[in-house]
């Protein structure tokens, strides 16, 4: 076990998971508050059909999916801001041109059949150098752009009349949001996997959210559920040798219904302590 953790490619794995268990917790907070679970799992689709290009014209996978995620997101966005076309709509539209694209890619090029597999799933053997010097420039970025965001978003989340009534550019704002989401998602598909990275934005986030009282909280819990899952996840994935991606979910989930027990223990209690006053 300690020679495996010694592994330049493990060290590189859970380094990433640390990363993106950072940004999956602080950006999930907004989507769990706004209501934008689908938007994460739309966009980890939507990159599927770039990484499929990439692979048949034998270049880097993300770097073709990187900016076919970031205009698909601001795409998105406008459709939000600027038509009464419903944004679920927009996202499935999305969804289905993206995932036929990914489909037909793959099938004209039949020698990265596997790899494409590997990205559905994730792998940690897959997070590169690269990879997580490009997670960790979107984690300086986020820290740097928090001061000046953060509270400006958390305004519009619970709510966007009162804020553009109080003149913040809120469509300014839900561009850069929705760019810095597109590209946590495209960061964390090597080590999660397409089909499961919209849950590692959701379900830190949503455990938080079933023991805050705060925003503030909401946003620290999905951080600190976020890294901790990472962490144990991939520990657990080496241990019992099985794919890192459903691991670190399945890690999340525990954590859900722990945080789901605590919630209700304490609610059946203060019923009781009602009660007993009465």
């Amino acid at each position: 076990m300690i020679e495996t953790l010694t592994n330049i490619f493990v060290l590189r794995g859970i380094l990433s998971g640390i990363i993106l268990g950072f940004l999956g917790g602080y950006y999930g907070s907004f989507i769990v508050q706004r209501r934008m679970s689908f938007l994460g799992d739309g966009l980890a689709h939507v990159a599927f059909g770039g990484i499929a290009l990439g692979l048949l014209l034998e270049k880097e996978p993300l770097w073709i999916a990187l900016p076919f995620t970031i205009l698909v997101a601001i795409a998105l966005t406008f459709l939000k801001e600027k038509s009464e076309l419903e944004i679920d709509t927009a996202i499935g539209i999305f969804f289905a041109i993206s995932v036929a694209l990914g489909i037909l890619f793959i099938s004209l090029n039949k020698h990265y059949i596997s790899d494409a597999f590997s990205y559905l799933f994730g792998s940690i053997l897959l997070v590169s150098e690269m990879n997580l010097l490009f997670s960790s420039f979107v984690t300086i970025l986020t820290i740097i752009l928090t001061p000046i965001l953060w509270k400006r978003w958390t305004y519009t989340s619970f709510d966007r009349e009162l804020a553009i009534t109080d003149k913040i550019n809120v469509s300014v704002d839900n561009y850069i949001l929705s760019i810095l989401i597109a590209l946590t998602i495209v960061t964390s598909i090597k080590l999660v996997g397409i089909f499961l990275v919209a849950s590692f934005l959701v379900i830190p986030s949503a455990s938080a959210k079933l023991i805050s009282k705060t925003f503030t909280q909401l946003t620290l819990f999905g951080i600190i559920f976020g890294v901790l899952s990472s962490i144990f996840g991939i520990f657990f994935s080496i241990s019992l040798d099985v794919p890192t991606g459903s691991t670190i979910i399945l890690t999340q989930a525990l954590i859900f219904l722990f945080c789901l027990i605590i919630k209700n223990f304490n609610f059946k209690r203060k019923n009781s302590h009602n009660v007993q006053t009465r």
